[in-house]
């Protein structure tokens, strides 16, 4: 310890999540999952959960995390390590993901753990959670196997050129096959070619390169396999932009604590998790009386749900039921006395129909029925009336109640003023992504993307709460 007291300063990040979590809870969690009567004594559950939360904070693999707790000071002390303790091998962080933590709901446990301690602390002043959604893509994006390990050794080779050009000359020929198996053993020339040259193959962005590579290779029956992730769906940021993996639905209060995450398949619609979401918050003791989202929280569901458990919902209603469905405004106006719709023509509509059931989520519409007969010999008739049509009609959405009060709730300057808070979760999406490798899925299928976004989150509210303390 006075090795590390001199070594790792009290202001040094780990040092601090040290001291602020006790991480006895994963013990406990996990004790059940190992026998302590047959066999060597494993490897304590608690080293192996930090690193695999070394592994998120500072976004590397396997191979990499286990090597710089072979030499960073700061990661043996995290890990409770005396400075010349031997270091695990990479592949037991693959069997503990597996045998341990799979039948665990660690995502959850993790964010309740985060919150606890904030509420402890007593950081959390707000009774606001902000709602959203970000998307990660599956690990192998749609791709080939060969792609896949075409450009793995493609990005190994050009991290070998920022430090030797004339390293092009002793690279093997590429492949002109569309054979897996020649791939394979191309990348594999590239492996023994680069680990033939001793000064370049140390440098940390070709080795980093050179082991993900490697790790691919050497086991590619397993590795491959998963191009076409098996659980990963094709979701819709917008209208025309598309991705392949999974989402990931997000509670956040003000202080910027997330508080709740589901994690789904990349198809799912967002304003479906947000009865979930409300409620896995309430569960970590978190206080809500304001839920802020975007338009995609505010189907009638949600705001029938909010108004029972009495939250205000700031969450914009979508532009076709504030400015109902109506078609072709310009083409007709509302007679108010008369209580029927007159097209451009002057033609008043002879008669109205409500067609939709009450009671179904869908709003009503008001059709307003128009004279064929005049509407055949009509001068205005090109681009209004088709030939052979037996009707001629138009139709108008009703706004249910709800939609009302919730119409004029949004054009309140509290609901203006609240909703301005959302911009925080759209940072926070943005750390998880660029700062915790969350942008591309670490694993394939449902359960490793949970696993890895329970690190993730688990990292940054950490991360986030000793900022608070800070300040």
């Amino acid at each position: 310890m006075a090795i590390y007291d001199i070594v790792v300063p009290n202001d040094n990040m780990l040092r601090q999540i040290n001291e602020l979590v006790d991480f006895s809870f994963v013990l406990e969690e996990l004790q059940n999952k190992y026998c302590l009567d047959n066999g060597r004594n494993a490897v304590p559950p608690i080293r192996m959960f930090k690193y695999l939360l070394l592994k998120s904070i500072f976004d590397l693999s396997d191979v990499d995390v286990v090597e710089r707790s072979k030499y960073d000071m700061s990661f043996k002390y995290f890990l409770d390590m005396a400075p010349e303790d031997p270091v695990i091998n990479s592949s037991s962080l693959t069997k503990f993901r597996k045998l341990r933590l799979q039948d665990i709901s660690l995502l959850d446990m993790l964010i309740q753990k985060t919150v606890e301690i904030a509420l402890e602390k007593e950081l959390i002043k707000s009774k606001s959670i902000i709602v959203d959604a970000t998307h990660t893509k599956a690990r192998y994006n749609q791709k080939s196997s060969k792609e896949i390990l075409m450009e793995k050794s493609k990005l190994v080779r050009k991290a070998v050129y920022q430090i030797d050009e004339k390293m092009k000359g002793k690279f093997p020929p590429k492949t002109m096959t569309n054979e897996l198996k020649d791939e394979i053993d191309y990348s594999r020339k590239v492996i023994e070619t680069v680990e033939a040259e001793e000064t370049i193959r140390e440098y940390p962005n070709v080795k980093a390169k050179l082991n993900v590579l490697k790790e691919i290779v050497e086991d590619h029956h397993e590795q491959l396999r998963y191009s076409n992730d098996p659980d990963a769906r094709v979701g819709h940021k917008t209208a025309d932009s598309s991705f392949f993996g999974y989402k990931t639905h997000i509670a956040m209060n003000e202080e910027r604590i997330i508080t709740a995450a589901v994690i789904t398949t990349g198809e799912k619609s967002d304003g479906k998790q947000l009865q979930t979401l409300i409620e896995k918050s309430r569960e970590t003791g978190m206080e809500i009386d304001t839920v802020i989202g975007d338009t995609a929280y505010s189907e009638k569901d949600n705001i029938q749900y909010a108004n029972q458990n009495e939250l205000q919902l700031m969450a914009k209603l979508n532009p076709n039921i504030t400015q109902g469905t109506r078609k072709k405004e310009d083409e007709f106006e509302f007679n108010k006395d008369a209580g029927m719709y007159v097209c451009k023509a002057g033609h008043l509509a002879i008669r109205k129909a409500r067609t939709g059931k009450k009671g179904i989520n869908n709003n009503q519409k008001d059709t307003y029925m128009f004279d064929i007969e005049k509407c055949k010999v009509c001068p205005l008739r090109e681009g209004c009336y088709k030939e052979g049509t037996k009707s001629k009609t138009y139709s108008v959405t009703i706004k249910s109640n709800e939609h009302i009060e919730q119409e004029a709730f949004q054009n309140s300057e509290e609901f203006k003023a609240k909703s301005k808070e959302r911009y925080k979760i759209e940072a926070k999406n943005s750390e998880l992504k660029h700062r915790h490798g969350y942008d591309v899925a670490s694993s394939a299928g449902l359960i490793g993307m949970q696993m890895q976004g329970a690190m993730a989150i688990f990292a940054v509210n950490l991360k986030r709460i000793m900022t608070l303390l800070k300040e």
